[in-house]
């Protein structure tokens, strides 16, 4: 008895899709925009983070596509794109720049979710350990 012809098995069907855990980390920005006025008195920070540290940011995260913009007779902003297809948008009008670092720092580091609250109430599906409190099937307190 023959046996039938075994198929080859195609290696790029057998891969995974990358995600964060314990080898990996996959950064969740992707695209960095800093826009400027270039006659503002309101984006001389930012032209000046610009000028001097911009370069530094490409090359500290060579993950992030980093790009600069004039944004004629506006307040400068930079805008951090995800890869949830969010977008998150920080106004950098009065900052100086180191403050101007820490916000490219928070876009960095940020994963673009919304940010949800904290404080919930609890609701639960299931009766309470001990039942229900009713004041009628208390005994009364002697005093």
């Amino acid at each position: 008895m023959r046996l039938p012809p075994v198929t080859p098995i195609i290696r790029a069907k057998l891969g995974s899709t990358p995600a964060n855990g314990h080898t990996t980390f996959l950064p969740q920005i992707r695209k960095l925009v800093v826009e400027y006025c270039d006659r503002w008195p309101s984006s001389a920070n930012t032209r000046t983070f610009i000028l001097n540290h911009i370069e530094d940011v490409a090359r500290k995260n060579p993950h992030v596509e980093v790009v600069v913009r004039q944004r004629s007779h506006k307040e400068p902003i930079i805008r951090g794109f995800y890869v949830n297809n969010r977008d998150k948008v920080v106004p950098l009008n009065g900052l100086e720049v180191t403050q101007i670092e820490k916000k490219v720092e928070l876009l960095l580091d940020s994963s673009g979710a919304k940010i949800k609250p904290l404080k919930k109430t609890v609701e639960s599906t299931t009766e309470a350990a001990r039942g229900i409190w009713s004041g009628l099937h208390a005994e009364r307190p002697t005093l």
